[in-house]
């Protein structure tokens, strides 16, 4: 069928449409909603992908991504640890010790979370090595019993590098006939890491056999193992592979991740970026509306030209094809605006939010913005499909014109 009449006539129709001022002025809304929208969604999902990449960095490379326990040493740690390398999106594998713990300095006392590493280990996968600004994690050495600290929660204790804290372990706890007496040990603090999160003011890294003899196990054996990974988000996706290679080596594990601990943070966060996006997107439901209300004014106007160009042998999806191109040029030139414009602004979000003299996040931070292609292709798509579904009911009632009936009186 060949739709390059039908084309030519609806780029005609649109570029005449001044003979009907109200059809004009509608249409102009129509273009700008579908700018707007377009632009704001953009801007607001690539800020979105910002912050959870953030929160994905600054907590998750803080944290056990996913580990792999067990109530008893581990049979053949190493062999388990080369086996669980060789699995895709794994990217290192390392001795892990973990408890509750209280830490206790002259002047107040905190709960954390109380990891056992080996600084050589994990000097060049974690994100914690490489965010500690005071010390380093080379000073945690076996035997030596240094701590280093979040910087709000060394700020919370008041201590300061060179310090020494109490740290009472919640496994190692003992009976006597006063009660159970809780494993303990003096620490010095070595070095403060900043990541800019939450788990600044609750997490403690200690040396791995140090943090065995404070939990009063052999320091010497391994029960859990710690997984770094490529996309932490794929974790739940890995478990049933993990859970496979140890039970092949005759270890009963449990394999748990992230989700256990900050789960309800990212469900928040991925809620809200969802719930943002549908709240734009009804910008551009209300332009595509308005591509309704001009069309429908279009087609009462151009009845007779219609009525004709049947007359001349114009099919039924001919008719509907001059009006549908008509209303898709609209969604056309709002969607290209509203991309140019909401890519522009998200790859300059902090120099446009300073050149208004906006702190959205506090004086000197930035915002965060991250754009993805997937997503724009996704509000093209999406609004393209809006607008043609606007168009079908305008389109509709012109192909039912009568020409007999609509040049009656002609």
């Amino acid at each position: 069928m060949n739709f390059s009449t039908p084309f030519f006539i609806g780029c005609r129709y649109w570029r005449a449409r001044k003979a009907n001022a109200f059809a004009s002025f509608i249409t102009f809304f129509a273009i700008s909603g579908i700018f707007l929208g377009v632009a704001a969604l953009i801007i607001v999902s690539s800020v979105m992908n910002g912050l959870e990449g953030q929160l994905k960095q600054r907590i998750l490379g803080a944290v056990p991504q996913m580990t792999v326990s067990s109530s008893k040493a581990l049979t053949d740690p190493d062999v388990l640890r080369q086996s669980l390398k060789t699995l895709p999106g794994v990217t290192a594998v390392v001795d892990s010790a973990t408890t509750q713990a209280m830490l206790q300095s002259p002047s107040n006392i905190a709960a954390v979370q109380l990891y056992g590493i080996y600084p050589e280990q994990i000097g060049t996968v974690s994100d914690v090595a490489r965010h500690t600004y005071v010390g380093s994690f080379d000073s945690l050495r076996a035997g030596e019993y240094h701590v280093i600290l979040g910087g709000q929660l060394a700020s919370r204790l008041g201590v300061s590098p060179g310090d020494t804290i109490r740290i009472l372990s919640g496994e190692g706890v003992v009976y006597s006939p006063l009660g159970p007496v809780p494993s303990q040990r003096k620490f010095t603090v070595s070095g403060l890491f900043e990541m800019g999160s939450q788990v600044d003011a609750n997490v403690a890294y200690v040396q791995y056999q140090d943090a065995r003899r404070l939990m009063r196990k052999n320091p010497d054996s391994v029960d859990t193992l710690r997984l770094y990974l490529q996309d932490p988000f794929n974790a739940p996706a890995l478990t049933a592979a993990v859970e496979a290679k140890a039970s092949s080596l005759n270890d009963e594990v449990t394999v748990t991740d992230w989700r256990q601990d900050y789960g309800h943070l990212f469900s928040a966060v991925k809620m809200e970026k969802n719930m943002m996006s549908l709240m734009l997107s009804l910008i551009i439901a209300v332009a595509a509306f308005n591509i309704v209300s001009a069309l429908v004014m279009m087609v009462v106007d151009k009845t007779a030209d219609v009525a004709v160009l049947k007359t001349q042998g114009m099919t039924h999806w001919q008719v509907m094809g001059v009006f549908m191109f008509q209303g898709s040029l609209n969604a056309i030139i709002g969607l290209v605006l509203g991309i140019s414009v909401g890519v522009a602004v998200t790859l300059n979000i902090n120099l446009v939010l300073q050149t208004l003299g906006i702190a959205v996040l506090g004086a000197g931070t930035q915002l965060p913005a991250q754009l993805s292609l997937s997503q724009l292709g996704s509000i093209a798509v999406g609004t393209i499909l809006i607008s043609l579904l606007a168009t079908l009911y305008p389109a509709l009632r012109a192909a039912k014109v009568q020409p007999a009936g609509a040049l009656r009186y002609e």
